[in-house]
């Protein structure tokens, strides 16, 4: 076990009454000015919004509204966020939605206090030492921006995808209510399945030169079984049960917990992403469509790896190469079962290969850079699983 250093700063606030806790936790962050960002106007409809704002009037909290937000985080859009956060001049953005619009927040929460080109200060390139307070009202379980550390954004005007993390932008606070899922989308239900188990797998494979770290491997192991059942559940017949369940599994999901004493792979997260900028797919699907190629290619790694999970996760016993596949073949079986592509070619047809090309050339900066952990991968590597994938 590697060691670590761990902290979960975010109040949860977990129930049908969750909300009513709203006010308690922005009065400890002695708010009173908010910025609401939230996406479509679902959340204005099924009145969530009107409930919000009706708690903040009672607190005496002025608020302003910030709609909009597209799947992908637009870096123009989180910059009109900026431009008003700065004129509105809030010391709190809630954010109220799933991980699209919490990372929208998250950004605003940056860009509003410090000065400088945003991008650039996503991209590392200019530090910075402060950011707004962040709270969320989580209405999709998928992405775990909820308590994670993490965010994206999607600069359009160039198609790159970029994630950046801070401790700074941590939710202070939490409200989930699994009953704000009820009412989604299938397609929703099943990207946000595939983002869990993905944030999961991400870490469950770390380094082999790690031998031991049995506590952190059976957290994930439980998070990944709970989501393959409820997850299928939930698919099939959405119920405030097996909705919990998927939103809780997406904020252990991606809080580090599931990975601490081992590491963080995100190789396929990053294979996903070039995926999403190019082609403005869906988080979930592009890390589905690129996952069982990368598996394959990374068997002989360390098969026993493979093989542990496909017992760990699927209960298929054995060692050596048969098991691990079997255990791969189990993952892309369950993806399909919830219709998730699991090759480029489902997700947006076949691809000439100049385009894999070119997004192996974009995953690796422009070949400055490898990705992953379990197995470092230069421009060819992903290039290799693009082309495995590409079906």
């Amino acid at each position: 076990m590697k060691d670590f250093e761990f902290s979960l700063p975010t109040s949860i606030r977990f129930g049908k009454n969750a909300l009513q806790a709203l006010g308690e936790e922005l009065g400890k962050l002695n708010s009173s000015r908010v910025l609401i960002c939230y996406g479509s106007d679902r959340v204005e409809k099924n009145g969530l919004l009107s409930q919000i704002e009706d708690i903040l009037d009672r607190q005496g909290i002025i608020s302003a509204r910030f709609g909009g937000v597209k799947a992908n985080p637009r870096l123009e859009h989180a910059l009109e966020g900026v431009k008003l956060a700065r004129k509105f001049a809030p010391d709190c953005i809630l954010a109220v939605g799933g991980g699209s619009v919490i990372d929208t927040a998250k950004a605003i929460s940056i860009g509003a206090v410090n000065d400088g080109d945003l991008w650039k200060i996503w991209r590392y390139e200019i530090p910075y030492d402060k950011a707004l307070k962040v709270g969320c009202v989580l209405t999709i379980p998928a992405a775990g921006s909820e308590t994670s550390d993490s965010a994206v954004l999607t600069n359009e005007r160039i198609s790159d995808k970029r994630g950046h993390s801070s401790r700074k932008f941590v939710c202070s606070f939490a409200i989930m209510n699994p009953e704000y899922s009820l009412t989604l989308p299938k397609y929703q239900i099943a990207c946000g399945i595939v983002d869990i188990m993905m944030h999961t797998l991400d870490r469950y494979f770390y380094s082999p030169v790690i031998q031991s770290n049995m506590m952190s491997d059976s957290i994930a192991a439980a998070v990944m079984k709970n989501v393959v059942v409820n997850g299928k559940k939930a698919y099939e017949r959405a119920n405030y049960d097996n909705m919990s369940e998927l939103m809780w599994a997406g904020s252990l999901s991606h809080n580090n917990l599931t990975g601490l004493g081992g590491g963080r792979e995100f190789a396929v997260h990053q294979l996903g992403h070039e995926l999403s900028a190019m082609f403005d797919v869906a988080h979930g699907a592009s890390l589905s469509a690129v996952w069982g190629s990368w598996a394959k290619y990374m068997l002989n790694r360390d098969p026993q790896r493979f093989a542990k999970y496909a017992a760990d996760v699927w209960q298929i016993f054995g060692e050596g190469k048969d098991a691990a596949l079997a255990g791969i073949r189990a993952t892309e079986d369950f993806f399909a079962s919830l219709d998730m592509p699991i090759s480029i070619g489902r997700l947006v047809g076949v691809q000439e290969d100049s385009i894999l090309r070119e997004l192996a050339y974009k995953c690796s900066r422009g070949e400055t850079r490898v990705v992953g952990e379990f197995g470092r991968l230069d421009k060819q590597d992903i290039y290799n699983i693009y082309k495995m994938a590409n079906e």
